[in-house]
Order: structure tokens, then C-alpha cells, then sequence
């Protein structure tokens, strides 16, 4: 049973877009905020977007700036990855953890949800 469940993932081609969810569990609900990081096969998790639980401060990578938007419903207790202008290095697996984890030490990250962007 994981914490985060991301969901929204899919095979998609450049230029479109996909909206990611991460559902928090009782147990995460005192996250102060939440993080997007992705994974390509072979490479380390990278920081994509940071939203704190208030919604007033967002973080993105300049890699997704001005593509991605991050936020947070608080009824549904759901983050939220909007992605836009998908290109073909966003492809990877996405998953939702703390902003402030140490991606080499992380451990929790659970399944993720796969994102293709192919032609």
C-alpha cells in the first residue's frame, strides 16, 4: 500500500498533453508539499515541480517551465501535473513525493505512472 498513487500517465505524441494525479493517503496528508520527479530508464530521479500544501509558492524545473503547471486540490486531497508541449525527453516515469527528498537515499517511491512521448 503506497502513500502517493500517481495516475495519468500514457503513451502520448510531441506536442500534446497528459495530466498526472497523485492521490494522498491519510498517512501523507501532513506533507508540507508536493513534488513531481521523474525517472528515464537508466538515469536517477530528477525534480520536475514543487507545490506547497497552501498553494501560494510553485517550483519547476527550467526544463517543464512554461509547460507544466502543478497544483493542488485540497477537497481531493489530489496534486495535480499538467503537461503541455510534451516533448520527447519528458518520457519516463513520474512520481510524487516530498520536494525535498534526497532522490539518492529515496526509497518510497512506489510504481509511478509511465509517460511515452513518441512520433
Amino acid at each position: 500500500q503506497l502513500q502517493l498513487a500517481e495516475s495519468g500517465g500514457g503513451l502520448v505524441q510531441p506536442g500534446e498533453s497528459l495530466r498526472l494525479s497523485c492521490a494522498k493517503s491519510e498517512f501523507t496528508l501532513n506533507y508540507y508539499t508536493i513534488g513531481w520527479f521523474r525517472q528515464a530508464p537508466g538515469k536517477e530521479h530528477e525534480g520536475v515541480s514543487c507545490i506547497s500544501q497552501s498553494q501560494g509558492s510553485t517550483w519547476y524545473a527550467d526544463s517543464v517551465k512554461g509547460r507544466f503547471t502543478v497544483s493542488y486540490d485540497n477537497a481531493k486531497n489530489t496534486a495535480y501535473l499538467q503537461m503541455n508541449s510534451l516533448t520527447h525527453e519528458d518520457t519516463g516515469v513520474y512520481f510524487c513525493a516530498p520536494c525535498g527528498v534526497n532522490v539518492k537515499e529515496y526509497h518510497d517511491w512506489g510504481q509511478g505512472t509511465q509517460v511515452t512521448v513518441s512520433s
